[in-house]
């Protein structure tokens, strides 16, 4: 896309509610503590040394900017059709990876535009997944004009991270290095560079707001927020520290604010880019309990004597926790050496270990401290993350038919959302589509279609592709905390 078409974002961008105007002076220099000076002999990871002025005082971006900017690219990306989960609208306080801007066409490929960042001297360039998620052609441009093509080597729906490997001659491109996001501080000064627009190779500059958001668009959110200036377009765009190194993947803002922006930390990106670089997808660690967040009551009424930690309320039957005997009531409060503070912690320790390995726990069980060693196995598509890949050999799907993703039921989902135990649950609607026409939206669950009973998505995806062509099925849907309702879906005319 070239002149005012690179301007146009559209499905797979992250739409932000408003823009923070740039800043044109610096501010006041700042002097480092003795704590922020690396420890004697600690060897260097970043890929360019800024001047000494720029290790003294703030001065100036500047230094920084032009021994980073090359390695951060463009991303084009043609969609063969609005696909993403992320293009629906949002009523919610953040706005979330990829959220509309300008709307979806039915009557051609989707273009989209984000951008992303070099991480590996043989051609492998990190981006968010809602950029490149349906894409069928991918297009990356550097800041001196070299175009390359793309393809998707790995991607990661649940934390919006994807890898991309470069086709064609590598030979000396530029280089940024991931860091350590684990060790920014709260007000430490950081830069964002990106396409916001299409306007290549824009610097804004904040500092880091807050660390570990959950931003609930996820189950492993754990966000750095910034005030640095991101507008759509910035996806998958690195966030800097004053090293050169890359602390956050550009990702989301809050719609009801400004200069309220959220980046995937790169620590995790480092322990999800092996996987995504040889297997193409994460595969998580898996414990089979649910918990909820320990509170002093509920502390002191269960004789913890802590304030933290992650309260067992449910342990499924045939499950790694079941085996190693977990039981409802126990209080989580360490796992492989990591303090548990919540439960939201315990998920995302468990889900970066690997299948298969061994965890030791800490716990309280009727106000007694306990060890117990259990070997974690592979976590269930709870999200229905493998419904939405592409697969040629399939038939046509629902989602290709009349703009519907479906996954079978989850009996955890269904407690909790007072939901039936079977159907087909309702994951994704395409925008403009015909399932969003019929009032179909994410969370429902449809237990009856055209008079025949559907206790699996299989069922209704069977029904769906059957039907004939204008037809209107009948679907009797069951919508959270109870109740069902009648919805009319119409399959397209061919």
């Amino acid at each position: 896309m070239k002149g005012s078409r690179r301007a146009v974002v559209l499905g797979l961008v992250l739409t932000l509610a408003s823009c923070r105007k740039g800043k044109e002076e610096a501010p006041a220099p700042l002097s480092p503590t003795p704590a922020e000076a690396p420890a004697p002999g600690t060897p260097s990871t970043q890929p360019h040394t800024p001047p000494p002025d720029m290790q003294r005082a703030l001065s100036s971006i500047a230094p920084l900017v032009e021994s980073v900017k090359a390695a951060v690219v463009n991303v084009e990306v043609r969609d063969a059709a609005p696909s993403s989960p992320q293009d629906a609208p949002w009523d919610g306080e953040e706005m979330p990876f990829g959220a509309p801007f300008g709307g979806p066409r039915e009557d051609a490929p989707q273009q989209g535009l984000g951008s992303g960042f070099v991480v590996d001297a043989r051609g492998l360039v990190l981006t968010n997944n809602h950029v490149v998620e349906g894409a069928t052609q991918i297009r990356v441009q550097f800041p001196d004009g070299k175009e390359m093509d793309a393809k998707v080597l790995g991607r990661d729906p649940l934390t919006d991270v994807a890898v991309l490997k470069l086709q064609g001659d590598v030979k000396g491109l530029p280089v940024v290095r991931l860091g350590d996001s684990d060790a920014m501080r709260v007000g430490d000064w950081v830069v964002a560079i990106g396409n916001p627009f299409g306007l290549a190779s824009s610097v804004s500059l904040g500092i880091v707001s807050a660390k570990a958001r959950d931003i609930q668009v996820g189950p492993f959110d754990d966000f750095l927020q910034t005030d640095a200036a991101i507008n759509p377009g910035n996806s998958g765009g690195p966030l800097f520290n004053l090293q050169g190194e890359v602390v956050g993947i550009n990702t989301a803002i809050a719609g009801q604010g400004s200069g309220i922006g959220f980046a995937v930390p790169s620590s995790l990106v480092k322990e999800l880019l092996p996987q995504l670089e040889k297997q193409g997808a994460v595969t998580r660690g898996w414990l089979g309990v649910a918990v909820q967040e320990l509170t002093p009551d509920l502390g002191s009424a269960l004789g913890v004597p802590t304030g933290k930690g992650a309260v067992v309320t449910e342990v499924n039957e045939g499950t790694p926790a079941a085996e190693a005997g977990l039981k409802p009531d126990d209080v989580i409060v360490s796992a492989g050496g990591h303090t548990i503070a919540s439960g939201h912690t315990l998920t995302r320790t468990i889900a970066l270990k690997a299948p298969g390995s061994t965890l030791p726990l800490t716990l309280y069980r009727g106000g007694k401290k306990q060890e117990v060693e259990v070997t974690l196995g592979t976590r269930p598509d709870l999200e229905g993350v493998a419904s939405r890949e592409p697969s040629p050999e399939q038939e046509e799907s629902p989602q290709q038919r009349v703009g519907l993703s479906l996954s079978d039921m989850d009996s955890r989902l269904a407690r909790a959302q007072g939901l039936p135990r079977a159907g087909a649950l309702v994951t994704e609607v395409v925008p403009g589509s015909n399932a969003e026409r019929a009032g179909l939206v994410p969370g429902m669950v449809v237990v009856e279609a055209a008079g025949e009973p559907v206790r699996r998505a299989s069922d209704l995806a069977r029904v769906v592709r059957e039907a004939p062509p204008g037809e209107s099925l009948l679907l009797r849907v069951a919508v959270p905390g109870g109740g069902r309702v009648l919805r009319a879906l119409t399959v397209p005319k061919q």
